[in-house]
């Protein structure tokens, strides 16, 4: 590893199928080592404004058929696929991913491609029955899906490769072009998906990437040739968007404080150790991490017990040690944030059942709280890292309460083995997915995939985004 930049990876600009250079550049940190490992190239306004139009023109002069769309995606998953020790290298020191993090990053990705491809060419409408309306004998109505045009993907870091599939995968199936901003933090593999895109047969244009921070994502909202926003990211952001995008469709997902419920019937041999993994996987940078785990109070010494042999038992680390199951958070600022705000949760009341207390660089160690204050930064706000809470409660309604009363809404986890309780709060929580015997991060790629409340709206999963990144066009026919 070189300090050097310019002995780095470069990692430039996609505009009109072209790679070019940025107007400024930027350093990418290997995100254990601290070290720079790729050099970003970062977009002006005028270069952001020539991928939007090259976008557009590419849309309207684009013959692909659905056929065409899903081969062009399957094509792309084999070519992911073949580069998948790339991808990997890239995930460990862009997103400081353990290799079993990266490895499950990339066959991810690639599911999300093939769903992508079958979609396309299976995206239909509807009959409407026109006859069944007085006087009109003789019409026939049905419905087709058709593109939007310009879809502009802004995409995370804690996820950089399947959160980037999940956009720009069904918006190619669905027939638009895309204009991807990606995380600045972890770029590489934005870059390299699309050109895996580009060798596999999609015409230039229809995939533009453009690397910025908070400059490029705003010249893209005031760019009226996109019609569509697919954003994850925090709700401050996300609430930005919406307001500028006006009238433009958008798909959002925001923040979250992720709860799992264990009740006093739960199987623990099976819960526990889904629930140390959702609360410790990609060093907790999931927005459906498990922040609170609410076990109900006959339950409680035994899942404290338990969970802290578990949780202690962790390797942290290095991610490019095998052994290692937690690797760093996203930068060393992250990671002094989350030590201050366990500090304050601990010199405030809360017992530290397990961790040290202190980052060493980027890295926290696997925190496990319990008596936590519920007005600490640890319970009442997102933490987005390796720090899971323990919190009792009496009764099911209880805990709904106390899912309900934050101002958030994407996944709620339940072990129970009463079938009652589970669609008691199916019903009840107000959130985008509830899991019954798995936890809040609970996820196929095929699933509905989005939040309610201030955790935004909109779904990604193949299926479901195509349809919200199109537009469904009545025909009529009188004969």
């Amino acid at each position: 590893m070189t300090d050097s930049l310019d002995a780095l990876r470069e990692v430039r600009l996609l505009i009109d199928g072209r790679w070019t250079d940025g107007g400024d550049r930027a350093a990418v940190l290997d995100k254990y080592r601290q070290v720079p490992c790729a050099t970003l190239h970062v977009a002006s306004q005028e270069q952001v404004r020539a991928a939007v139009a090259a976008a557009h023109r590419a849309y309207v002069a684009s013959t692909l058929t659905a056929h065409d769309r899903g081969a062009v995606l399957e094509r792309a998953a084999a070519l992911l696929e073949r580069d998948t020790p790339q991808l990997v290298a890239a995930l460990q020191a862009e997103a400081g991913f353990t290799l079993s993090d990266a490895r499950g990053e990339v066959k991810r990705c690639l599911q999300t491609f093939r769903l992508s491809a079958e979609e396309a060419r299976r995206l239909v409408g509807e009959m409407v029955p026109l006859e069944g309306a007085p006087q009109q004998a003789g019409r026939v109505g049905f419905t087709i899906h058709v593109p939007l045009g310009v879809v502009c993907a802004i995409t995370p870091f804690n996820a950089p490769l399947n959160t980037v599939a999940h956009k720009v995968a069904p918006a190619l199936a669905a027939g638009n072009a895309v204009v991807l901003k990606p995380s600045t933090h972890t770029p590489t593999t934005a870059n390299l998906m699309a050109s895996s895109l580009l060798e596999a047969g999609l015409p230039p244009g229809l995939i533009s990437v453009v690397h910025g921070g908070a400059d490029v994502a705003g010249w893209l909202i005031d760019e009226p040739a996109v019609r569509f926003f697919a954003f994850t990211g925090s709700t401050d952001v996300g609430r930005s968007i919406q307001q500028r995008a006006g009238l433009r469709r958008t798909q959002l997902e925001l923040g979250s404080i992720a709860f799992t419920i264990v009740d006093d019937g739960a199987n623990l041999e099976r819960a526990l150790p889904k629930i140390v993994a959702a609360a410790y996987r990609k060093a907790g940078q999931v927005c459906t991490s498990i922040q609170t785990l609410l076990v109900q109070r006959e339950r409680l010494a035994e899942v404290e017990a338990r969970l802290t042999e578990q949780v202690s038992q962790l390797r942290y680390g290095d991610p490019y040690d095998e052994a290692t199951l937690v690797g760093p958070v996203i930068s060393v600022a992250a990671a002094e944030r989350i030590a201050r705000w366990i500090d304050d949760a601990v010199a405030r009341g809360a017992r530290r059942l397990v961790g040290s207390g202190a980052s060493d660089g980027a890295v926290v160690p696997p925190t496990l709280l319990a008596d936590v204050p519920p007005d600490t930064s640890v319970s009442c706000r997102e933490v987005f890292g390796p720090v899971m809470s323990i919190a009792p409660f009496d009764t099911l309604d209880d805990a709904i309460d106390i899912v309900n009363a934050t101002p958030y809404g994407l996944a709620t986890g339940l072990f129970t083995n009463r079938l009652d309780a589970a669609l008691n709060a199916a019903r009840r929580l107000h959130v985008g997915g509830v899991h019954i015997n798995e936890t809040s991060s609970s996820r196929v790629d095929l699933m509905p995939y989005g939040g309610s409340k201030e955790s935004g709206f909109g779904r990604e999963g193949p299926r479901y985004a195509v349809r919200e990144m199109s537009e469904e066009r009545l025909i009529t026919l009188s004969i």
